[in-house]
């Protein structure tokens, strides 16, 4: 049963990943440095690289990134689509290795926040993540439509390799 759950959310939480990546990638440049466009795609890839910290008392973005997030304040500068896409990579092998290194021993362990407000399952906290980054994908597939009349095509499932 565990090697389904792992195939099943990997296939759909990567069609998130490539579901975000596609609107990033097809953003026109004119309308990246709108803060409606670039600030959405950084907060879900901070959310997405946090989220699948299992110790998340420990999270740290990599640089160039901040906890900005945390501070409920603006990164200090737009990110590039280059940027963004780096932290997009990091994130998807995240995921996979997190998902792929899920075992009947630690399935069963709680993901936290310091909070304590955020008490979830493993699996529950990939189903979290995976809903959020599909929230901003859909939403930045709004904008773009609205804007260039023009969205990436829905992901079925991830890529394999």
């Amino acid at each position: 049963m565990l090697t389904i759950f792992k195939e099943s959310i990997r296939n759909q939480f990567g069609a998130s990943i490539d579901m975000l990546e596609n609107a990033i990638v097809q953003c026109p440049s004119a309308y990246w440095e709108s803060e409606q466009y670039w600030y959405k795609v950084y907060h879900c890839l901070f959310f997405l690289d946090y989220y699948l910290t299992m110790q998340p008392e420990y999270f740290s973005p990599p640089p160039p990134y901040t906890l900005s997030e945390f501070e409920d304040t603006m990164p200090n500068r737009v990110y590039s689509k280059a940027e963004m896409l780096i932290y997009l990579d990091a994130g998807r092998i995240k995921c996979y290795r997190t998902i792929a290194n899920l075992t009947e021993e630690n399935i069963g362990n709680r993901w936290i926040n310091e909070s304590g407000t955020m008490n979830y399952s493993i699996p529950e906290i990939l189903l979290y993540n995976m809903r959020h980054v599909q929230h901003h994908a859909a939403q930045l597939n709004l904008i773009l439509r609205q804007k260039t009349r023009h969205a990436p095509e829905w992901v079925e499932r991830a890529a394999t390799s």
